[in-house]
């Protein structure tokens, strides 16, 4: 009997035949593919889903290394960093608990209950605690128990929230990570011990502490802290707000909507978002009144809500008896085939030259003057340029609203006076966590609502959206994140309740993409990812045509 398997590398190009049984690192180590200490292989991609080192082969497969260079490698990295410092606090502080609480400023920010204000001198001990136990290169051991055994062992650690997100999406058997005494459960793999972290730091920020990581494009480096002052206050206000009506994790949101609460979490969240943007709208008016402030100009990074945020601001400002003149920067695209590639050759969306700044500023002086202006409407099913047949004017009263994703940048409109424009920053600031230690990732409320809009408004498939989204990625990094701490005011478009909503909308999509490309990878991921979430199907009904929600999902009462 032939107990031996072929392999096919990506990586290396080469065929390779190998024992049954034989692990991932055994295979990577054949192939002499580990690079060492500052890249090492972290997990692969098996048959395009991810897979740990410690995989073992026992048929016929293809497979691809990745290290921290790769987007899922460096999530691999963050969480098994995330595991050292959870067991590095429960050997220090073995009563207190530790909040992974959000991204920040180009790290992670943290707390740890109980440790109001923690001194630098904790954090020290914490950092050197941390070094100790990637120096002992502990194995980190992927276990599979049953639901129950999982129930009770977070039962005996107190670990509530980790025991609501089990008990109300369960399974017959989750997954476990063990790591000498401690166990943990994550959202993805980790790396197979400790001694793959090779580079972190850790320092005061604000009440708690912040957590450095490699930067991904030269991981001997830690990314360099971004000053984040203004969004860091929008995270802890509405992580603050979440937490005052219970919904601070998963588990607490799925136990509300399976006591039949619902409708009140959707008009809990709507209300909040009302209030915010009649207090902007409030902020644009005196402004106004000042004789400043006749430029509205509002940034976000894709699918954060702009479009609809800007109209539900154009009704507050009604409301104060301003005229709100609304323009889309998406409608001043250039045609498809002007439009700038990146480095791959693909289409660069986010680029400032992918916009006729030209025209732009041209129709912008126009109608600052009073003139009548028809503007453009872009087709982004053909690619073309086309023309609203309502032209547009200014008054007295008016103030242009200006939405798109280059709003902050300076070189949008240089020639406008600093005291005429009013900047807002709108983004998905998910502040709801799967549990202590498990955050959602920002970026990904993003894609799940970008894979929903694009199929239903643009003709895109998952796949599609899934295999633009590094280079959607690598615009926003380049082009709209450097401006957003210029914003005046921010905006949370997060809905706490939508991934509720968004999951039966996203799953049919994701199913749909093919084992046989790279994508396929992601859209496992996520598919693992929404499984958490109980549906909101029933209460959907009550979502309120003006949300922002809609804009993704259908039903507005909006234009777009």
């Amino acid at each position: 009997m032939n107990d031996t398997v072929k392999i096919f590398c990506e990586n290396t190009g080469a065929n390779l035949f190998v024992n049954q049984g034989t692990s991932l690192l055994q295979v990577a180590q054949m192939l002499s593919l580990e690079k060492g200490n500052d890249t090492p292989l972290l997990a692969a991609y098996v048959d395009n889903r991810l897979k740990e080192l410690s995989y073992r082969i026992y048929s016929p497969l293809t497979v691809r290394f990745i290290d921290i260079t790769h987007f899922e490698g460096m999530r691999v990295y963050q969480r098994t960093l995330f595991f050292i410092l959870d067991k590095a606090v429960c050997d220090l502080f073995p009563d207190r608990k530790l909040h992974i609480k959000h991204a920040v400023a180009k790290g992670f920010y943290c707390e740890i209950e109980g440790m109001e204000d923690i001194p630098e001198t904790e954090i020290g001990r914490i950092k050197e605690r941390m070094q100790d136990i990637i120096g002992q290169n502990i194995p980190i051991v992927r276990q599979r128990v049953t639901c129950e055994e999982a129930v009770e062992t977070y039962r005996q650690m107190g670990l509530e929230d980790k025991i609501a997100l089990l008990v109300t999406r369960p399974h017959l058997y989750v997954t476990l990570y063990k790591m000498a005494d401690i166990v943990g459960y994550f959202y993805g793999g980790l790396a197979i011990s400790t001694g793959y972290i090779h580079l972190f730091d850790l320092h005061k920020y604000y009440k708690g502490f912040r957590v450095a990581v490699p930067d991904r494009t030269a991981p001997t480096q830690l990314e360099k802290e971004v000053p984040q002052s203004k969004m860091f206050k929008i995270f802890k206000e509405y992580a603050r707000w979440v937490d005052i009506i219970g919904v601070s994790n998963i588990g607490a949101l799925n136990s509300k909507i399976l006591e039949g609460k619902g409708g009140e979490l959707i008009r809990m969240g709507e209300a909040l978002h009302e209030k915010s943007v009649g207090y902007i709208a409030d902020r644009v008016a005196i402004q106004h009144q000042k004789g400043g402030a006749k430029i509205v100009l509002i940034s976000g990074p894709s699918s954060s809500g702009k479009t609809t945020f800007s109209k539900r601001l154009g009704i507050q400002l009604s409301i104060l008896g301003m005229h709100p003149v609304l323009i889309s920067l998406d409608d001043y695209f250039v045609e498809r085939e002007k439009t700038p590639r990146d480095e791959k050759g693909d289409y660069d969306f986010e680029a400032l030259e992918a916009v006729d700044v030209e025209l732009f500023n041209d129709h912008l002086n126009r109608l600052l003057k009073g003139e009548t202006v028809r503007i453009p409407r872009y087709n982004f099913i053909t690619g073309k340029r086309e023309f609203h047949e309502q032209p547009l004017q200014m008054e007295e009263r008016s103030v242009l609203v200006i939405e798109g994703i280059h709003g902050l940048n300076p070189k949008l409109t240089p020639h406008v006076a600093a005291d005429m424009k009013f900047k807002i920053y709108v983004s998905a600031l998910t502040s709801i966590a799967m549990d202590n230690l498990n955050r959602i990732a920002t970026t990904d409320s993003r894609l799940i609502r970008r894979i929903v809009r694009d199929h239903r408004t643009r003709g895109n498939s998952a796949t599609d959206t899934l295999r633009r989204w590094e280079s959607v990625r690598r615009g926003e990094d380049k082009h709209i994140f450097p401006n957003q701490e210029q914003a005046d005011l921010m905006f949370n478009s997060s809905l706490f309740y939508e991934l509720s909503v968004l999951k039966d909308y996203v799953r049919p999509l994701l199913r749909e993409v093919p084992d046989t490309v790279p994508e396929f990878g992601e859209a496992h991921r996520l598919l693992k990812f929404l499984d958490h979430f109980t549906s909101m199907d029933r209460f959907e009904a009550e979502i309120p045509p003006t949300s922002i929600l809609r804009e993704f999902i259908g039903g507005s009462c909006f234009e777009y």
